[in-house]
């Protein structure tokens, strides 16, 4: 079905192309308040599978980059490895679909209103740490008026 790719390039599409399936699965289990599907889709299986093509790319292509995490500048130069960066790449990808599956589950489970994660979401795909910064700023400054709610 799909040709074996011979680059790190190659694998660029279909990795993201999947993550991008996990968040639009993610948006319509929120909708429709399907959460087994949020949980075993965006929240457990996509995730896992891109942990795995990470794991692959970090265990046949780690050993013949240079670089390590000493230094920035050494980081630098393990990402000059297309194959490393590529694994960089999926980290973010499974982790943000990760986290994002995780703030939609923490917001149903204090029965917060859906529409407090339309500013959040989009954050977290963009830009994964911000996102869950700005989740657990919501989920605090909430807090107050879901305690008042439940008494």
């Amino acid at each position: 079905m799909f040709a074996t790719p011979s680059t790190a390039a190659a694998l660029f599409g279909p990795a993201n192309t999947f993550a991008l399936v996990g968040w639009a699965v993610l948006a319509l289990a929120i909708l429709f308040r399907w959460g087994k599907l949020r949980d075993w889709g965006p929240g457990f299986a996509i995730p896992l599978l891109l942990s795995a093509v990470y794991t692959a790319i970090i265990g046949i292509h780690w050993w013949g980059a240079e670089g390590g995490f000493g230094s920035l500048a050494d980081v630098g130069k393990l990402f000059q490895s297309d194959w490393i960066l590529l694994a960089g790449w999926v980290h973010y990808l499974a982790y943000d679909l990760f986290i994002g599956t995780w703030i939609a589950r923490d917001a149903d489970a204090r029965n917060l209103p859906r529409w407090v994660l339309i500013p959040v979401l989009p954050l977290a795909f963009l830009f994964g740490p911000a996102g869950l910064l700005l989740w657990i700023m919501l989920r605090l400054a909430l807090q107050p008026t879901l305690q008042e709610k439940t008494r």
